[in-house]
């Protein structure tokens, strides 16, 4: 088959990668101009995806935005993945997203939005408690993860922040967010949804945002994920299931996700991803059993299947270079090129591409995010999966490469909560 793929950023090159390598023809558009080498050499790029269309049998889109156009594409015929002006609202308003969790039936944290910091600031003096300052609305993907917990209970470190970064933040997040906080577990449950249904069996994954191990630093998409796969269970019933009527109504065709806080009183939803998670895809093409042309064909039709997937548990490591830190050009160039090489050149278990491209049969850094691929490992255990994982990344060589050590870490604990709190 052949499939069109419309990114406004490098994300889903891999999954595009294991099509060409199932035999399928895939090509590729990317908006962001700093991925102008992304992927050359693995994958054929297109300048314009719309001259395109016609030629390919399944479009995906694989990132929020390309809603109404996939909508009007649907309306013709096209076969799509991804994509609905409502599940993009769902993801990119968080007030409206925590909005119709409530509406169907689901508990939600208390929250506040504002577009003023000044009166955000007054609001946690008066209501004095620990506060998430979540961004909101439509901005920049970097700009997303300018995320903080509070650590104060009476919300005096986040004042703090609020008042001394307000001229900073009012442009690069004018509409934001304050969520009670809450203690507990961080976990999320996923599936795959072919436009009436969800295709089980969940996906139950748990992401590592912080950049260091231990959970230390900025914030980054993910630095890493542990997953398993399941029947329907209690986590997924309190969320995701009921959401059904609403994503029905909505058209959506592609993976849909709500990543929670769980404790002994109950489940809090944070956000949706109303597409492909990174790394979670790449760690989902690790688990699932199935040819992927198969998974997103079946998926564009709005046919029914069990998705076909390994037991015990997956786990994925993101492979970075301090671009991700740094973006002005003398940093970027520095890195731009470099080579990417394998001790084993023949051993690429478990390597899923990111920003990287291969030139005369050499990988080389390319773009300028510093995230240069993924590398996943299964196991019927998590330490299992960890030992593979981070023996494959020994294969790895990259000048000052680095990577999270604790990737799945915190199962040991997390487990015996979630099984006490009867979530798993």
């Amino acid at each position: 088959m052949k499939f069109l793929f419309v990114s406004l950023e490098s994300l889903s090159g891999d999954v595009a990668w294991t099509l060409k390598k199932e035999g399928h023809e895939a090509r590729a558009y990317i908006k962001d101009k700093g991925c102008y080498d992304v992927y050359n050499g693995f994958l054929e790029k297109v300048e314009r995806w719309e001259d395109w269309s016609d030629w390919s049998d399944v479009i995906v889109f694989d990132d929020v935005e390309f809603g109404s156009v996939a909508e009007r594409l649907r309306k013709k015929g096209k076969l799509v993945v991804g994509g609905s002006e409502y599940t993009d609202r769902l993801e990119m308003d968080r007030e409206f997203g925590q909005a119709e969790l409530k509406r169907h039936g689901v508990s939600i944290l208390p929250s506040w939005n504002f577009s003023n910091f000044d009166e955000a600031v007054a609001f946690i003096r008066n209501n004095p408690a620990r506060y998430a300052f979540k961004p909101s609305g439509s901005i920049l993907s970097e700009y997303k993860d300018l995320l903080f917990l509070g650590a104060e209970e009476d919300g005096k470190d986040l004042v703090e922040l609020l008042d001394q970064n307000k001229n900073v933040w009012q442009k690069k997040t004018p509409i934001f967010q304050l969520q009670k906080f809450v203690s507990g577990v961080e976990i999320a449950v996923g599936a795959f949804f072919n436009g009436k249904d969800f295709i089980l069996p969940v996906c139950v994954n748990f992401e590592h945002k912080r950049v260091f191990p231990g959970d230390i630093g900025p914030f980054t998409g993910d630095m890493g994920a542990l997953m398993f796969w399941s029947e329907s269970n209690a986590l997924f019933k309190a969320t995701l299931e009921k959401m059904l009527p609403a994503l029905q109504s909505s058209g959506y065709i592609g993976y849909i996700d709500v990543n929670c806080i769980v404790n002994g009183r109950g489940i809090y939803p944070l956000e949706f991803t109303a597409r492909f998670g990174y790394p979670t895809i790449q760690v989902q093409l690790e688990g699932i059993t199935m040819p992927a042309g198969e998974l997103l064909s079946r998926l564009a039709r709005g046919e029914s299947f069990e998705l076909k997937t390994k037991k015990g548990f997956q786990l994925g490591v993101m492979i970075m270079v301090p671009t991700i830190f740094a973006k002005n050009k003398e940093t970027i160039e520095m890195y731009h090129d470099l080579p990417v090489l394998f001790k084993k050149p023949g051993s690429l278990e478990g390597i899923h591409i990111e920003d990287v491209k291969v030139e005369e049969g050499v990988w080389r850094i390319a773009g300028d995010s510093g995230a240069l691929m993924v590398v996943t490992s299964s196991g019927t255990t998590v330490e299992e999966a960890r030992r593979q994982v981070y023996s494959r990344i020994q294969n790895i060589m990259v000048q000052n490469m680095f990577y999270r050590t604790d990737i799945g870490a915190k199962w040991a604990e997390d487990s015996d909560k979630l099984r006490t709190w009867g979530y798993i």
